[in-house]
């Protein structure tokens, strides 16, 4: 290992990017089943990429890896027009540093994702079969793990009506169609600083 420029991980290093303790590491180890490198003075030390490799094949996060998926913005676009949606989902992952994005055609679909997935942002279109979008923002809204979530509605049927409606649902504005990128990522809340430099 002398002169060898890898950045090796001991065992305590490992057991805290896995989430076990260091006996668990050296156990596997000792068994084969986790690549190890052992020093001149008897220790064991380990590799990013064969922590890594352990990781992936059973299925496991590393910690550090946990930590930075907390940071990103998540952010649930909710709308019945694929290419509309398709198009949304897109302008944010190529718009926005450090962003999550998921998509959903109905209020169903989003029920769902919101549950597993608990976005900061819901971009909701109001006009939606079955559960149209006043529903969802309430829903949203009533629910402890989503209440937090910043609600951009939008839709092409605007009516001082539907905009107190859904304002009154817990959206933060109602939103024009056509609007443009830069009125959408402004109200999404995203600052120059969370943009994207081209």
């Amino acid at each position: 290992m002398a002169g060898d420029k890898t950045d090796y991980l001991t065992p305590n290093e490992v057991a805290g990017l896995l989430l076990v303790s260091p006996i668990t590491v050296r156990q596997w180890a000792q068994k084969g089943m986790l690549a190890a490198h052992t020093t001149a003075g008897g220790h064991r030390r380990f590799t990013r990429a064969d922590v890594e490799r352990f990781a992936a094949e059973r299925g496991v996060t590393l910690a550090d890896q946990i930590e930075a998926q907390a940071q990103r913005t998540r952010v649930l676009v909710v709308d019945d027009d694929a290419q509309l949606n398709s198009y949304l989902v897109a302008l944010l992952q190529t718009s926005v540093d450090d962003i999550e994005v998921y998509g959903a055609a109905d209020g169903f679909a989003a029920g769902q994702l919101v549950a597993e997935h608990k976005p900061d942002i819901v971009i909701l279109d109001i006009m939606m079969p079955g559960l149209d979008g006043v529903q969802v923002c309430k829903a949203i809204k009533a629910s402890t793990h989503s209440a937090h979530a910043h609600v951009v509605a939008m839709t092409g049927h605007h009516s001082e009506q539907l905009e107190h409606r859904i304002i009154e649902a817990g959206a933060a504005v109602l939103l024009k169609k056509p609007f443009s990128a830069d009125e959408l990522l402004r109200h999404c809340g995203f600052s120059s600083t969370s943009l994207k430099q081209s």
